[in-house]
C-alpha cells in the first residue's frame, strides 16, 4: 500500500517468517498478474473458507447463497457476465493470512480471498480470483479486467478520487507479547511505560509509538524502542524477554499467534490500535472503480453476511475477530488526505 505505511510493514514483517518464505514460490508468476487457482469442495448453499491454510484457520463450512433483492442491484454488465472479478494484490510473496499460497503449493487462500468468495455467493455469481502486484491490482481495476478488489485496501480520501469502498475490516494495529505476559494495553499508551516495544523502522506504528514515546518524556515517564533488522530477530528478543512486546500489523500478530500455538514461547495478542491513529478508525474496503455501481450491492451483501453469522464465523476461522465492524459502509471516512 504505498500511500499507507500499514500494509507495507504487513508485508515486510510477514514475509520475513519463515512459514511464508516456504509459500512464496507458489505465488510467483511472469508479468503483472495471474489468474489464481482455488482449491474448493463448495457444493450449492455452502461454502469452506480456511482451507489449505497451513494451520492458519480453522477450516469451516458456511451456508451462504444468493440473496435476489440483493443481485438485483448490479450493474446488468456484472449480472449478465455471471461471475464477480475479485483482485487479490499477493504477488510476488504474498502476506499470511491475508493472501498466499496454501499448503498445496498452488492454490491462492487467506481471509481476503475467501470474503471475496463468499460475498460473490450472496450476489449469486462466480467468484473469479486475479491474483496482481499491488501496483497493477490498480491498474487491473483501473482497466476493467478486476471488478472489486479484496486485499488490504485501507479507505483513503485520495483513493475516493478514482474508486468507491465498501467497507468490511478494522485497519488495526497490534501488541504481541508472550502468552504468560500479565501486561495489556488496554487502548491506553501510558500502560506502555516502563516496557520495551520493539518496532519496524519507517512504518506508521513507529511514528504512532514514538509519538507516545514523547508523551510518556513528558510526564517524566519512560518507553524503550527497539529494532530488529527482521521478523525473526523480533521473536527471538520476545523470547528471551529483551522485549515486552511487538507493535505492529494486525493481521500479521493473528498469524503468527496461530504458528507460535504450539511452540516453547506461545504468544497472544494484547490489545489493538487503529492504523489511522487516535482520529479516526482505519477501515479495510472492498475497492471498486468510482461510479462503478457495485460498492452499494457488495455493502448490501456484507451486511447480509454480517446479519446472518457468516461474516462472525469467517472472521473467527481467520483468527481476526479483533477487526470486526458492525456493519459495511458505503465510502465512509477514510484517511485524510493529510494521512494518507
Amino acid at each position: 500500500m504505498s500511500i499507507h505505511f500499514t500494509r507495507r510493514s504487513l508485508i515486510r514483517g510477514i514475509t520475513a517468517a519463515t512459514t511464508v518464505a516456504t509459500l512464496a514460490t507458489g505465488l510467483a508468476a511472469c508479468g503483472g498478474d495471474s489468474d489464481a487457482a482455488t482449491k474448493t469442495s463448495d457444493t450449492a448453499g455452502s461454502l469452506t473458507v480456511g482451507q489449505i491454510s497451513n494451520g492458519a484457520a480453522k477450516q469451516t463450512t458456511l451456508k451462504v447463497s444468493e440473496v435476489k433483492s440483493i443481485s438485483a442491484e448490479l450493474p446488468k454488465s456484472v449480472k449478465s457476465s455471471g461471475k464477480l472479478v475479485i483482485g487479490i494484490g499477493a504477488l510476488p510473496s504474498g502476506f499470511a493470512p491475508l493472501a498466499y499460497v496454501g499448503s498445496d503449493q498452488k492454490s491462492l487462500t487467506g481471509a481476503e480471498p475467501d470474503f471475496g468468495r463468499l460475498v460473490a455467493a450472496v450476489l449469486g455469481l462466480k467468484p473469479e480470483l486475479k491474483n496482481f502486484t499491488w501496483e497493477n491490482l490498480f491498474v487491473g481495476i483501473d482497466s476493467g479486467k478486476v471488478n472489486v478488489a479484496f486485499s488490504n485496501v485501507t479507505d483513503t480520501e485520495e483513493r475516493k478520487k478514482k474508486y468507491e469502498f465498501a467497507s468490511y475490516r478494522k485497519d488495526n494495529l497490534g501488541f504481541e507479547v508472550l502468552k504468560s505476559s500479565k501486561w495489556h494495553f488496554d487502548g491506553n499508551y501510558e500502560n506502555l511505560a516502563g516496557k520495551t516495544v520493539s518496532v519496524g523502522a519507517g512504518t506508521n506504528q513507529e511514528k504512532i509509538l514514538l509519538e507516545w514515546k514523547k508523551k510518556l518524556e513528558s510526564e517524566g515517564k519512560k518507553l524503550a524502542v527497539k529494532y530488529y533488522p527482521d521478523r525473526n530477530g523480533t521473536y527471538l528478543a520476545l523470547n528471551s524477554g529483551k522485549i515486552d512486546s511487538f507493535f505492529g500489523p494486525n493481521p500479521g500478530i493473528a498469524y503468527h499467534i496461530t504458528q507460535s500455538a504450539s511452540t516453547p514461547n506461545p504468544t497472544r495478542n494484547a490489545g489493538t490500535y487503529s492504523g489511522a491513529g487516535a482520529s479516526l478508525q482505519g477501515l479495510i474496503a472492498a475497492t471498486a472503480k468510482k461510479d462503478s455501481g457495485l460498492a452499494k450491492p457488495v455493502a448490501d451483501a456484507i451486511n447480509y453476511l454480517i446479519k446472518n453469522g457468516q461474516y462472525a464465523k469467517w472472521l473467527k476461522a481467520w483468527n481476526l475477530s479483533n477487526e470486526s465492524v458492525a456493519k459495511s459502509e458505503v465510502n465512509p471516512p477514510g484517511l485524510p488526505l493529510d494521512n494518507s
